[in-house]
């Protein structure tokens, strides 16, 4: 069973949990007359509305590419968890709304024993619901079925206070409904505003994992001949779909049948394994010259004395026009026109006879 089809048959699962703690919610909190009850039932409705987006979603961001969408449709999937956190978000807004009412005019409730029953019916089950769900999505990389997981989850936890105010209620005579309902609401807005940011970086572009990016990087460094590996950019394109680019440093004297069989190993291991379309650049190294040797000892002593400069690589020295060439990856919000400025003039002391030519790049992954 494929990736699509799992989500879609997890989401319909919750549905139809969904629907039936609905009805039976609604059922007991209009015989109950409680606001918690039934902001709780509305809050069950949303989760089944949200899991059937997230199959229109799924189904969508499934469509093969195509000329107009040559990376495919994987990111609509992102779109579909900003309108679940936007319907989270009117949700949460109804409840206060309404809550906040009750708290000032508070009505007479009347839970019975099966209104206790019916809640706590409802926590266990959400608990086991959401557990599911979030687990599931974890399984397939879905950030719709981990929020909805993790809704259902935090459900529970205030459908318990739903008991415990129905307890108050029934023996204390207590009528603390519209104060919950003001929590739950702001439970409720605060959930969505965190589901609505966390999609939104999605979209904007995040940060590689680090797990991911130093895996990778020690199995391209792996292949003999390779002596390093830098520069490793991955584009997100859908929770499945990663395309990206790398550089490897190896020696010059390698010849162009050797690179081209190194490079098309790597790009269809790295494939194989981790499921990224992987472009595999070139560094040559000369820096087993003594002479070139010393100039880079020299290099790094200056680097050295600049903390805004985090990694410096792709050196090579092309003797026969005195030209330097070398990459440095520097902290995000650094001076990279005084920085470059300084390193040249340093090394100008040092090596004046060289011309330098440096790329300054951002620290895009780790």
């Amino acid at each position: 069973m494929d990736r699509s089809r799992k989500i879609i048959q997890t989401s319909i699962i919750g549905i139809a949990v969904n629907i039936v703690l609905v009805v039976f919610k609604m059922i007991v909190g209009v015989l109950a007359n409680s606001i918690a009850i039934i902001l709780d039932a509305v809050n069950n409705l949303s989760d089944a509305l949200s899991s059937f987006i997230t199959i229109i979603g799924t189904k969508l961001a499934g469509r093969r590419p195509d000329k107009k969408h040559p990376y495919g449709y994987g990111r609509i999937e992102y779109l579909t968890a900003v309108v679940i956190a936007v319907i989270v978000l009117m949700a949460g807004v109804t409840s206060l709304k309404e809550s906040a009412g009750k708290v000032f005019h508070p009505d007479e409730t009347s839970y019975t024993v099966l209104s206790l029953v019916v809640i706590i019916v409802g926590v266990l089950t959400k608990l086991f619901i959401g557990t599911y769900v979030k687990k599931k999505g974890e399984e397939l990389h879905s950030d719709s079925l981990v929020a909805s997981g993790s809704d259902a989850f935090f459900d529970a936890v205030l459908s318990a206070g739903t008991f415990v105010t129905a307890v108050l209620a029934m023996v204390w005579k207590l009528q603390l409904e519209g104060i919950l309902g003001v929590i739950i609401s702001l439970i409720i807005l605060k959930a969505g505003v965190e589901m609505l940011l966390e999609t939104l970086n999605s979209i904007i572009g995040t940060r590689s994992d680090p797990e991911l990016s130093t895996a990778i990087k020690d199995k391209v460094t792996s292949y003999p001949g390779v002596r390093g590996a830098y520069d490793l950019t991955l584009h997100n394109y859908g929770p499945t779909q990663i395309i990206g680019s790398v550089h490897i440093e190896v020696s010059d004297s390698m010849t162009a049948r050797e690179l081209h069989g190194l490079t098309r190993r790597i790009a269809g291991e790295i494939y194989a394994e981790y499921g990224i379309i992987l472009t595999v650049g070139i560094y040559a190294g000369n820096d087993s010259d003594p002479e070139l040797a010393k100039v880079k000892e020299d290099l790094q002593e200056v680097l050295s004395k600049h903390p805004e400069v985090l990694q410096m690589h792709g050196f090579y020295v092309e003797k026969q026009i005195n030209h330097v060439m070398f990459d440095l990856v520097v902290e995000f919000g650094a001076d990279v026109d005084a920085l470059r400025e300084s390193i040249v003039s340093e090394m100008k002391k040092k090596h004046g006879e060289y011309e330098y030519d440096l790329v300054l790049d951002s620290d895009y992954s780790d």
